[in-house]
């Protein structure tokens, strides 16, 4: 079973950046597609970005697309979000996560580990 456990999150002004970092444990992390979710107050959660379990396949949600970088170090069971040129649309607490039973997955239902969240505010 992996444990994911995020940090990074703050407040800065638009067009700054901020990189999003994923602690994960477990023995079988290596073997599990990862992504970053995202969910503003009063809207639903979304995907951000979506990770392959070799880093070699990645997902990027149109509105993120350009701007953000999902990647992962296995050898340190990280998984990281680059994510520049921020806008206030950005502003949501992001959530990691990991799905057991795919080596790749876009679909959020086939997600089923989170973490606790990290809150990204961007202020206009």
């Amino acid at each position: 079973q992996v444990q994911l456990v995020e940090s990074g999150g703050g407040l800065v002004q638009a067009g700054g950046s901020l990189r999003l970092s994923c602690a994960a444990s477990g023995r079988t992390f290596s073997r599990v597609a990862t992504g970053w979710f995202r969910q503003a107050p009063g809207k639903e959660r979304e995907i951000v970005s979506s990770i392959n379990w070799s880093g070699s396949t990645r997902y990027y949600a149109d509105s993120v697309k350009g701007r953000f970088t999902i990647s992962r170090d296995n050898a340190k069971s990280m998984v990281y979000l680059q994510m520049n040129s921020l806008k206030p649309d950005d502003t949501a607490i992001y959530y990691c996560a990991a799905s057991s039973g795919k080596l790749f997955t876009m679909t959020p239902s086939d997600y089923d580990t989170w973490g606790q969240g990290t809150q990204v505010g961007v202020a206009s």
